[in-house]
């Protein structure tokens, strides 16, 4: 044996079993990391498939809808319209009986407060004048009674003012005119005294001005001031006049048209409220009193029907009607009522534009129920329902939500003859 095999065996010899014992450590640290890794694997697997499963189950019950820029090819569903041709629900225009006042009473104001209550105040009936008030509210339909007035008064007038106060002026009282004014309140439903006007006037008009102020116009012209609670006289008007039409304008200018209680007047002015001055206008088509001129949404004003009076006798009013254009200053001629409605029947602008003109009396002696609407489009009147009750000078006042609350008047001159009762009129939906 050489000298190098014989080392190589003792080599061996020494060193085999640990090599050996190393080799086997070896492998079976490899053995273990390799066993962890295969773990790992088949936990992630694991956890993938039961996200792939539960995202399947998911989408399977519309819980989670994929995203996706591919075209769907799955039909979508288009809501199914009435053909054009099937007429939508409708109803017909109706007066509603809407409770009774606790007092009768005709000669009375309405006004519209800002949290859409009605308060009616003053007027007269067979016991006397009034100076009751009471509050309507459109949400129960209920009447309640709230404080009376400092002064009983019938033929007033009433505005709303900007801080929701409500201005009482003018009037008569048993038989002397009143030239007090008063403030309700309506949060707290008193009243208070506004000072005295310059004129005692009986059946005047009360207008709020754009810059808060308040024209009173009687058999003279004054203003009232909010701010200060004071009155002063305004410019002298060309015609001394009552039972007239007033319009504020749409420049702010206040029309005055009509009235006289000796004889009717055709003629109109109008106040300038930055030059605190009058200006006669052009004159109506026929002389009319006891009339209300009412703004259309184009800024002209309707005036229809009325009474004519001619040497203190009154005579069946026209059933006419006419249009005065502030661009122009000039009155026109528009379709006829169906009749004539003479004294003091209610106009109201409605919501869509249409005049509803409602009651009225007296040709031959005769108190009306019917009521009519004009279309300022085309220029006609058409009718509609009747009243629950045939009435005269009573008031109407446009609700928030779009009916016309009726209240009082009169049906006939004899004792008893005033009215409690209040209605409603529903203009009805078109197709």
């Amino acid at each position: 044996m050489t000298d190098l095999q014989t080392r190589f065996q003792t080599l061996d010899a020494l060193h085999a079993p640990e090599m050996w014992r190393e080799i086997e450590a070896r492998a079976a640290l490899k053995e273990r990391h390799a066993t962890q890794r295969l773990s790992w694997v088949l936990i992630g697997a694991a956890v993938m498939l039961a996200l792939v499963v539960g995202v399947a189950v998911l989408v399977g019950s519309g819980a989670v809808k994929l995203l996706s820029t591919a075209p769907s090819t799955t039909p979508t569903t288009t809501p199914l319209t009435a053909p054009s041709s099937v007429p939508t629900t409708t109803h017909p225009a109706a007066w509603v009986a809407s409770g009774s006042m606790v007092e009768a009473r005709t000669g009375h104001t309405a006004t519209l407060l800002p949290d859409g209550r009605v308060l009616v105040a003053g007027g007269h009936n067979d016991e006397g004048v009034l100076a009751s008030a009471e509050l309507y509210d459109p949400a129960t339909a209920l009447w309640t009674a709230t404080g009376d007035m400092l002064t009983a008064r019938w033929g007033h007038a009433a505005t709303l003012l900007r801080d929701g106060t409500v201005l009482i002026v003018g009037g008569r009282e048993t038989r002397p005119i009143a030239a007090g004014a008063e403030l309700y309140d309506p949060s707290t439903g008193t009243w208070r005294s506004a000072g005295r006007m310059l004129n005692d006037t009986y059946f005047p008009t009360a207008t709020l001005l754009r810059d808060g102020t308040v024209l009173v116009v009687g058999d003279l012209a004054e203003l009232y001031d909010p701010g200060t609670g004071t009155w002063q006289a305004t410019g002298k008007m060309i015609d001394v006049r009552g039972d007239y039409a007033t319009t504020l304008l749409a420049d702010g200018k206040v029309l005055v048209a009509g009235g006289d209680r000796d004889n009717s007047l055709s003629s109109a002015e109008l106040y300038d409220p930055s030059a605190g001055t009058w200006s006669a206008t052009g004159r109506m088509t026929v002389g009319r009193t006891f009339i209300a001129g009412t703004l259309l949404p184009d800024g002209r004003v309707l005036v229809a029907g009325g009474w004519t009076i001619k040497n203190g006798t009154g005579i069946a009013g026209p059933a006419s009607a006419e249009l005065y254009d502030p661009v122009t200053g000039t009155w026109n001629a528009t379709g006829n009522m169906s009749q004539s409605r003479g004294m003091n029947p209610t106009a109201t602008l409605l919501s869509n534009g249409t005049v509803l003109e409602a009651g009225g009396c007296c040709a031959g002696n005769a108190y009306l129920a019917t009521a009519e609407l004009y279309d300022p489009s085309n220029g006609t009147w058409t009718a509609t329902a009747t009243m629950t009750e045939a009435r005269a000078g009573a008031t109407a006042t446009l609700l928030r939500d779009g009916t016309v609350l009726v209240v009082g008047g009169y049906l006939g001159q004899d004792p008893g003859s005033m009215l409690r009762s209040a209605e409603l009129y529903d203009a009805g939906s078109q197709n």
